[in-house]
């Protein structure tokens, strides 16, 4: 075999289990490369250490695999569940992968649903509670309010509150607003209002409005029609016309609503859409969706790792003797997986390929009820179906055209300075600025860019000390060594290190866990997700998150020839290629646009002209390192001109002593004007204490 791995792992896929499960890959890091499910552990997860898989992208994956941890399960829905449990919360590098976006937006009627007592506030005046509001809401849903949704975007709730607010004129106010109003506001003017705060509304026929526009929006229009029908007559018959009429034109908002919603059905009133589209190694899925009978919208989704989880995948099959899915098929079955986990699932699903059925029965056990899918719609679900695949095309070619236009500024970037990356899609730039205000505070900044786009998940601040008040080129200095010296000893090639500024924890090591066979599926996917989580190394924050340190293809200063001059000199003694330092000097009038290029190992200076797209490249980078370092740079300044973090930062001062030191001088400058002998007066400070303390803040 060309993968070498341990006699522990081998040993260790020797003695699995020919039962269904679920199994991931993990490498040297602890990082997760693969989760899978199988009806047969044993045979599927062997069939991954008995071939010779070459340079094949399983060949990759395979020759990183250590470690090897697998959970039994009762079923393959049960696998199913847990499987993309996991994959959410691991993030596999060989899985396909979806933002987990949960965060829709509701549209919210305040007030409990059975309540039907009406009481005035103090003074007669008329309660807020006694008169629901309907809100835009994002966030977790409770009992103690009714929502509707969830909605594909904030416009679409928008929408619909509007859409209440002409028929059955409900109010949209906040509770403090509704308690102080002692005239009608401009919607009672403009007839998107009842008045209720200023009892221009019987709180019943509040009331009667509110359970009116929960029918419309679980889609019962035609009872909601009918029982305004029968209210209006029975005003006429009263011979309360001014009553009569309003009910009237109330019935001819809501049918002219009704008119204008011209994919409304009878049918189908709870639905969603799912159409997908790949090319170019690029997915999207589209996602429509249908409440009350109503298309409310659409929303792209856009999977990442498609081209490694696909090989994966179709490995997977050949191992099993079944016919490897298309792409698309493989990439709608992770979006449903992955997407309805924990959420609220429609009764029907109108897809643009066949899902399997044990996933339409995991869902259903999920959910508790029946969920059916159906990949070829007739009537208005196959209009529906034709607009989430037109929007699914679009999306897509949106997404290539922008890929596409982000590769060629990256592709100008290198030709126009003569380098030569190992890949295009892995060159990388790192840029470094300085901040300061007339030496305070003094920061800097490390930004990040590859893979065609800003990674701020890589970004550095680093806290710059013992230098000269102002001193930009000893900033420089200090920041670049602190930066790259663990390199100078191992070179280019070095593999990713992390910098010092980041201490690595450990995770605890191998978790192996097998979860009975009558545990429920809820509870082996929460067993082992907080067990798989706990199990992945972590690392503190420092300046914006972890990240591997490596020498980049090119390295930008922001500054001219002294700056480049500094950055030389620290690479020459790291010992490190001088080539890729290039330095961004503002040209005349600190135009943008005018910018000129100097280069560390002798070349003449570039000006690369305002229409270049190296140069748009290149000042996009310099402006977000400089952004990063004064947003940096302005709090630190705070901190310290408040005195927040000095007596943290004073040794022998924990969390009680810094308490009762602020408690009894009243803050940090209290604590400044006192004597000695006054600091040494609180419990816990001892002589020597109060006059380092003293010192500290003098």
């Amino acid at each position: 075999m060309v993968q070498q791995h341990s006699d522990e792992l081998l040993a260790q896929v020797a003695g699995l289990p020919s039962m269904p499960g679920v199994y991931r890959y993990y490498d040297a890091d602890g990082g997760v490369l693969y989760v899978g499910k199988a009806r047969n552990l044993k045979k599927r997860v062997s069939s991954y250490f008995q071939k010779n898989h070459g340079g094949t992208r399983i060949g990759h994956m395979v020759g990183k695999i250590v470690r090897l941890d697998t959970t039994v399960v009762r079923s393959e829905a049960e696998a199913l569940l847990l499987e993309n449990n996991l994959i959410k919360t691991l993030a596999p590098r060989y899985n396909i992968l979806f933002r987990d976006d949960k965060s829709y937006p509701y549209l919210k009627i305040t007030g409990s649903p059975d309540k039907t007592g009406f009481a005035s506030g103090r003074g007669g005046a008329p309660s807020a509670a006694v008169f629901p509001r309907v809100a835009y809401y994002r966030g977790s849903v409770d009992r103690k309010h009714r929502y509707f949704g969830p909605y594909p975007s904030a416009w679409a709730v928008k929408e619909s509150i509007q859409l209440l607010q002409k028929v059955f004129r409900l109010r949209t106010c906040e509770d403090t607003v509704f308690a102080n109003r002692t005239r009608p506001c401009l919607l009672y003017q403009i007839k998107r209002c009842s008045g209720p705060c200023v009892n221009l509304v019987a709180p019943e026929d509040y009331h009667l409005d509110v359970l009116h526009a929960e029918a419309f929006l679980r889609g019962d229009t035609q009872s909601v029609l009918q029982a305004l029908e029968q209210r209006m007559m029975a005003h006429a018959e009263k011979l309360e016309f001014e009553h009569a009429a309003e009910l009237r034109n109330q019935m001819g908002a809501l049918s002219k609503v009704l008119h204008q919603q011209s994919v409304e059905t009878a049918s189908d009133k709870d639905v969603d859409i799912l159409a997908v589209q790949v090319q170019g190694g690029k997915a999207c899925v589209n996602l429509a969706m249908v409440r009350g009978g109503r298309h409310l919208g659409d929303r792209a989704y856009f999977p990442s790792h498609v081209e490694d989880a696909t090989a994966v995948q179709e490995f997977d099959d050949a191992a099993d003797a079944v016919a490897a899915q298309p792409v698309e098929v493989q990439v709608l079955e992770a979006f449903i997986a992955q997407h309805y986990l924990g959420v609220p699932v429609p009764s029907a699903l109108i897809t643009s390929h066949p899902v399997a059925d044990a996933l339409c029965e995991a869902l259903a056990v999920q959910a508790g009820v029946r969920i059916a899918a159906v990949h070829n719609p007739r009537g208005q679900r196959r209009l529906w179906l034709e607009m989430a695949e037109k929007n699914a095309q679009l999306q897509l070619a949106r997404l290539l055209a922008e890929e596409g236009s982000q590769q060629a500024r990256t592709r100008a970037l290198v030709d126009a300075l003569d380098l030569a990356p190992d890949h295009l899609d892995t060159f990388r730039v790192e840029c470094f600025d300085i901040s300061h205000t007339a030496g305070e505070a003094t920061q800097a900044s490390c930004v990040v860019f590859h893979h065609h786009q800003m990674q701020n998940r890589e970004y550095r601040r680093y806290n710059i000390d013992d230098i000269t008040p102002g001193d930009d080129y000893a900033a420089m200095r200090q920041v670049l060594t602190r930066r790259y010296a663990r390199l100078a000893t191992a070179g280019r090639d070095t593999p990713d290190a992390t910098p010092a500024e980041e201490p690595v924890v450990e995770g605890t090591g191998p978790v192996e866990v097998d979860i009975a066979a009558e545990a429920a599926p809820a509870v082996v996917a929460e067993a082992v997700v907080e067990a798989a989580a706990d199990a992945r190394p972590k690392r503190e924050k420092a300046g914006g998150g972890g990240s591997a340190l490596r020498l980049p293809d090119l390295v930008l200063v922001d500054g001219g020839r002294g700056q480049v001059t500094m950055a030389r000199e620290v690479f020459a003694e790291l010992g490190l290629d001088l080539s890729v330092i290039v330095g961004v000097e503002k040209g005349e009038g600190r135009k943008v646009g005018l910018e000129e290029l100097v280069f560390a190992d002798g070349r003449d200076k570039v000006t690369l002209g305002r229409e270049s797209a190296a140069l748009m490249l290149i000042a996009q980078i310099r402006d977000e390192a400089h952004r990063f370092a004064i947003t940096g740079m302005r709090a630190r300044r705070a901190r310290v001109r408040v005195g927040g973090s000095q007596l943290e930062d004073i040794p022998g001062i924990g969390a009680k002593k810094r308490a009762r030191l602020l408690q009894r001088f009243g803050g940090v400058r209290g604590v400044a004007a006192a004597s000695v002998e006054d600091i040494a007066t609180v419990e816990g400070i001892s002589r020597d204490l109060a006059e380092q303390i003293y010192r500290a803040l003098h």
